[in-house]
């Protein structure tokens, strides 16, 4: 049974960074996706960033490309998202997300109905 802890968040002013980190266990060998996304009140959950393992494909949400970069550490089965230049609209809870059965590549990674594993979360609040 694969685990996923999100750890990182906190309370920053506009303009500084964040890293968020996601600790993941019981994975399988194979090609899956690890994603972030995050959710605010009255907002649907929206796809942030993602890894392809496997492949080492990224993806990313077009208001955070070139501000956020996600990344992996393979031997500690960690997923990353450092998170630069942070805005008040990136105010979000964050949660970490696996795709196990992939059916096709990463071109739907933003979508959260693929994912069978979540976190719980993690609150990132940007102050103007």
């Amino acid at each position: 049974q694969a685990q996923l802890v999100e750890s990182g968040g906190g309370s920053v002013q506009a303009g500084g960074s964040l890293r968020l980190s996601c600790a993941a266990s019981g994975l399988t060998r194979g090609r899956y996706l690890l994603a972030w996304f995050r959710q605010s009140p009255g907002k649907e959950r929206e796809g942030v960033a993602a890894v392809y393992v496997g492949t080492g494909a990224t993806y990313y949400a077009a208001s955070v490309k070139g501000r956020f970069t996600v990344s992996q550490d393979n031997a500690k089965n960690t997923l990353y998202l450092q998170m630069h230049s942070l805005r008040p609209e990136d105010t979000a809870r964050y949660y970490c997300a696996a795709d196990t059965t992939p059916l096709s590549g990463g071109g739907n990674w933003d979508s959260a109905f693929e994912y069978n594993y979540w976190g719980q979360g993690t609150q990132v609040t940007v102050s103007s």
